[in-house]
């Protein structure tokens, strides 16, 4: 396998931090970039996210033109934090009510493209405990300095929180190396080359987002991945060296889940693109076992396999953008 891309298209967040070029070269573009935050019972963490976005990005250097907020449904003070500290705060159910309602990350990805306004959208998760701007300026640098990379992702290590303020220097990225990579190495060796592949921080044009399905779960990652790179090659993908993404540890059962809906996503873009035929339909349901009075009792995941089509098929979205 050739391993060029790794050497061309990979970057440290340090080659980017000349913020004044960035702000330089996307008014020379013409370009607008949009950040989205996609919450569920984010309010301990969402309002340190906006405050340094909007200080370092929108303040001192006018990369940002608006921080956008998608909520899935937050039974916390999320929405109210969020717009107290000037974020444009939505709830997904309120976004094209017109459509039948999901839940799930992916559904607040995919309606995000239909609130913002921005050429170039960055997505962020809402619950990273060391944000730094970084983050952002980071993604957003590949795109605007090099015309060919249309979408950039993060890569980091992953230090797990164990407790509190308790840190173990290593242990993130479980479900990258024990489904997500050896899938790669089995399918698409090309894409090992990517280092976290499910890293939840990305940036990309419109251009290219509006044009992928968006599942409305966990898989959105894997299928932006797989259907990014054959539309438009590995090569309009770059990755992200941000040194260390501290985020709250996930037990083992829900990363199962977790994987759960990665496979399924993953297997049905392989059939779509006729590496497998699959005879039967893949079952809906995850069923894990809990241990209740010397009981075990199932405990069961069920998932739709929902995908919500390419945005630019929707005709409130074609008016809105006055795409003919």
């Amino acid at each position: 396998m050739n391993n060029e891309w790794l050497s061309t298209n990979t970057f440290h967040f340090s080659d980017f931090i000349d913020l004044g070029r960035l702000v330089e070269e996307k008014k020379r573009k013409n370009i607008t970039i949009s950040l989205c935050l996609p919450t569920l019972n984010e309010e301990k963490t969402i309002a340190k996210e906006i405050i340094i976005m909007k200080s370092e990005l929108v303040t001192r250097y006018p990369l940002l033109d608006e921080i956008v907020v998608i909520d899935s449904g937050s039974t916390d003070n999320t929405l109210e934090v969020a717009a107290a500290f000037g974020a444009d705060v939505y709830e997904a159910d309120q976004i094209l009510p017109g459509l039948e309602q999901f839940k799930g990350k992916g559904e607040n990805l995919w309606k995000a493209l239909y609130v913002t306004k921005g050429d170039i959208i960055v997505y962020l998760d809402a619950d990273i405990k060391n944000i730094h701007h970084r983050f952002v300026y980071a993604l957003v640098g590949p795109l605007l300095l090099h015309d060919h990379i249309k979408y950039s992702k993060a890569f980091y290590d992953r230090p797990i929180a164990i407790g509190k303020n308790k840190i173990r220097p290593t242990g993130g990225g479980r479900v990258t190396e024990l489904v997500i990579r050896p899938l790669f190495s089995l399918f698409f060796p090309e894409l090992t080359q990517i280092i976290q592949p499910l890293s939840g921080e990305y940036a990309g044009y419109r251009e290219v987002f509006e044009k992928i399905p968006f599942p409305i779960g966990y898989g959105v990652e894997t299928s932006m991945i797989l259907d990014i790179c054959e539309k438009w090659g590995l090569n309009v993908i770059a990755q992200v060296d941000l040194e260390k993404r501290v985020h709250r540890n996930q037990d083992t059962k829900a990363l199962g889940k977790m994987s759960f809906v990665i496979l399924n996503t993953f297997l049905k873009r392989i059939e779509k693109q006729d590496f497998i035929h699959l005879k039967k339909e893949l079952y809906k349901e995850m069923i894990q076992y809990n241990l209740v009075k010397s009981e075990f009792q199932p405990d069961i995941l069920k998932i739709d396999g929902v995908e919500r089509p390419p945005i630019v098929e929707i005709p409130e979205y074609r008016e809105k953008f006055n795409i003919n």
